[in-house]
């Protein structure tokens, strides 16, 4: 494409400035990870308020019970990723948006007005398929309707987005907590267990008759207020346009090209972009054609599982859903203490992401990756040190408590401008256009199944073995480490039509033959270069030219 062809030559920033529409367009999808990050934020303070323990002393005291209550939302949000695949090639980028707003709504309101346990499992479950919707849609969303050159800074909104969720939710938690009322804890026999702050236990400590002076307030309104965003995404998405290559796939030629001129802010009838349309349109041709050929004689619902068919625990969930209880590990006493500690790693964790947007198309992705890795890697190491050399004295050594905390936050500061916001890049980015949903489907739905193992085995983990859980994730980060050096190949500032050959998939490369005979066939042989051809079939320019 001659756009994006151009793009790599020019600053990330004059790109972005050239291009304020999509810029102002992804900000806003990214809203759909502030839903997701400020969900998963607002348990980990939850889970410590006592008005939210007079009412489910279940949940508060058995470490296994408050497990699944955080994983609930995990499992489903593995599912939501997973069928969103389908969902998104049916009924579009913008559709399957919508319809996760609708879904997230709904969980939310079960979870702001739950009055039984069972109803605030099932807001948990429903919200988590729509968080797993997003997750998978958006960022793909947003890699399609960029360029080149800025299409991973765009995606990185994902994540600073993801960022500013928590630190939201964790400082409006620090205020809820203050608000008053009386709340009396159910008369609800304890059934085995250990709360994760033993100074407090609402059968006995919450006041007189099992009360306490938080107001219900307290954790309802900040389940109620991530109904704000959703409304303001759903109601806004309804104005963007719909990917131009989603159109394509659906041979909605005029709708595709006027798609494409809104998102370039340029006529439908520009040389530019007449040529950047033609190059998606043959790349949509050659999928299919790849398609009828390895699949032949399935269609529709045959055809997608057919095509389904051919196609990591570093922790850092761990502390969004569990910061308070590891600050306590740590030393720092008081359940305000503990809430103003981890409201500070949501600063960390938010202005932690923004080198991320500066850096990502300038130094690329591998390098971020390995710093990051060897980064976590350390912390991880330094803190469970900590925790295994000092155990229950570390109240009564202060310093060695807070240098602990120093490095959770050090780790944040790693996670924050590498894996986290590169984990949503590559996946939008590294697969061609007639997989991607489904591909990305997968990857983020893998990402979700980690994520929902985390939360349900962390607090026994933090109970029963302690230091070595910081230990066991800071094994994982050393293998993430090897693995990008090993295996991750860089792909800044290539197009995503361009992918198969960064990755040194050599049936895709040949295959390429096909796409330039279709490009050629509509007058797009400048587009595509005789050279990527040639270096993909290893035969010489003049042969190629013979086809």
């Amino acid at each position: 494409m001659a756009t994006d062809a151009a793009a790599p030559k020019m600053g990330v920033m004059r790109q972005l400035r050239e291009n304020p529409y999509i810029l102002g367009l992804s900000t806003f999808a990214s809203l759909g990870g502030f839903l997701f990050s400020y969900d998963q934020g607002v348990v980990s303070g939850v889970l410590t308020m006592e008005s939210f323990a007079a009412d489910f002393p279940r949940i508060y005291l058995d470490s296994s019970f408050k497990g699944w209550f955080v994983s609930t939302l995990l499992l489903l949000a593995w599912f939501g990723s997973l069928i969103n695949g389908p969902l998104a090639d049916r009924f579009g980028r913008k559709g399957s948006i919508l319809m996760a707003v609708v879904v997230f709504i709904i969980g939310s309101s079960f979870q702001a007005g739950a009055s039984s346990i069972s109803m605030l499992f099932a807001g948990r479950a429903v919200a988590g398929l729509a968080v797993g919707m997003l997750t998978m849609i958006v960022p793909m969303y947003m890699s399609e309707v960029s360029t080149a050159g800025i299409r991973g800074t765009l995606v990185v909104l994902q994540q600073l987005s993801i960022t500013l969720g928590i630190l939201v939710s964790y400082w409006l938690e620090y205020g809820t907590q203050y608000i008053g009322g009386t709340r009396c804890a159910p008369d609800i026999p304890y059934t085995g267990g250990t709360s994760s702050n033993p100074k407090f236990d609402p059968r006995t400590d919450v006041g007189p008759h099992g009360c306490t002076g938080q107001s219900q307030a307290a954790w309802r309104v900040p389940f109620s207020l991530q109904i704000a965003p959703a409304l303001i995404l759903g109601i806004g998405m309804i104005f963007f346009p719909e990917s131009p290559r989603f159109f394509l796939m659906r041979n909605k030629e005029d709708k595709a090209l006027r798609a494409l001129a809104k998102l370039r802010r340029v006529h439908p009838d520009s040389e530019t972009l007449r040529e950047e349309y033609l190059s998606i349109k043959a790349e949509v041709l050659f999928d299919e054609s790849v398609s009828r050929d390895k699949f032949p004689g399935k269609t529709g619902f045959s055809l997608w599982c057919s095509q389904y068919a051919s196609l990591q625990f570093m922790g850092c969930n761990a502390i969004i859903y569990y910061a308070p209880t590891m600050f306590a590990q740590l030393g720092l006493s008081g359940k305000t203490s503990g809430l103003l500690a981890t409201g500070v790693y949501g600063i960390v964790n938010t202005l932690s992401t923004l080198p991320a947007l500066f850096l990502i198309d300038r130094v690329g992705r591998r390098p971020l990756l390995m710093c990051g890795a060897a980064g976590t890697f350390v912390s991880l190491v330094i803190v469970g040190g900590i925790v295994g050399g000092y155990g229950s004295s570390l109240t009564s050594h202060a310093s060695a408590g807070w240098a602990g905390i120093a490095f959770v936050y050090i780790y944040d500061i790693n996670f924050s401008y590498s894996f986290a916001p590169i984990g949503w890049v590559l996946p939008s980015e590294i697969f061609n256009l007639g997989n991607r949903s489904k591909a990305m489907a997968i990857t983020t739905s893998t990402t979700w199944m980690c994520n929902f193992i985390i939360g349900l085995v962390t607090p026994d983990m933090l109970e029963k073995i302690g230091w070595g859980t910081y230990i066991f994730f800071a094994a994982f980060c050393l293998m993430a480490l090897l693995f990008t050096f090993f295996f991750v190949p860089e792909t800044r500032g290539k197009t995503l039509e361009d992918m198969d050959e960064v990755f040194g998939d050599t049936v895709a490369q040949e295959e390429k033959l096909r796409l330039f005979n279709i490009a050629a066939s509509m007058g797009l042989t400048e587009a595509l270069p005789i050279e990527k051809v040639d270096h993909a079939r290893g035969v010489s320019a003049e042969a190629v030219e013979e086809v």
